[in-house]
């Protein structure tokens, strides 16, 4: 389902778009991903609502088939893309698992602003994205992912979360029809 309307009281959530996941390829253009998120951001701010970024900085205990690399990482890994021009009043959240809720103070922190529905936007879509959008619905949001402002390192990862996923979770629609409704007033 396209996006039909934004509550009065709707957060943007950018996940992980930080140095050390932008610099791996992925299936679309980072620079556009980069570009579309902080344009979300952009209008999030100039319409007064919450900005939440978002970086990870480690994994969760226990293992896994797949091993992931935790080799030595270049000192600003974690540092945030400078595209989203973090500003004083945005709320940054570091996580160490694939979902920004799990051990962390977002859910608190969207309930005491009195957040009733995210946007959610960034990368890996059917990791951090996904995982983020699953546990904001189970928490009672209302979620709306940005699809043209994701993307993944596996293109049938992409279009397995996005076409399969997402309607099940919310709405989906593009950074222009995001910002379209901020225009309107339909937030």
């Amino acid at each position: 389902m396209t996006i039909t309307t934004l509550d009065p009281k709707t957060a943007l959530i950018v996940i992980d778009l930080q140095k050390g996941i932008t610099a791996h390829p992925c299936v679309h253009p980072i620079p556009e991903i980069v570009q579309n998120a902080a344009a979300l951001a952009s209008a999030f701010r100039h319409h007064g609502l919450p900005v939440v970024l978002v970086n990870v900085a480690g994994t969760a205990p226990g293992r896994t088939e797949q091993a992931l690399s935790q080799g030595p990482r270049p000192a600003d890994w974690a540092e945030l893309v400078p595209e989203l021009s973090r500003q004083p009043q945005d709320h940054g959240v570091t996580k160490r698992t694939w979902g920004a809720f799990t051990n962390t103070d977002l859910e608190d922190y969207l309930k005491r602003e009195g957040v009733t529905q995210v946007v959610v936007a960034g990368i890996a879509t059917s990791i951090g994205v996904e995982s983020t959008a699953r546990n904001a619905y189970e928490l009672g949001f209302n979620v709306t992912l940005a699809v043209d402002a994701m993307t993944d390192r596996n293109a049938d990862a992409h279009a397995n979360s996005v076409t399969y996923i997402f309607p099940r979770l919310g709405e989906t629609g593009t950074t222009q029809e995001i910002i379209g409704l901020l225009e309107t007033g339909a937030a």
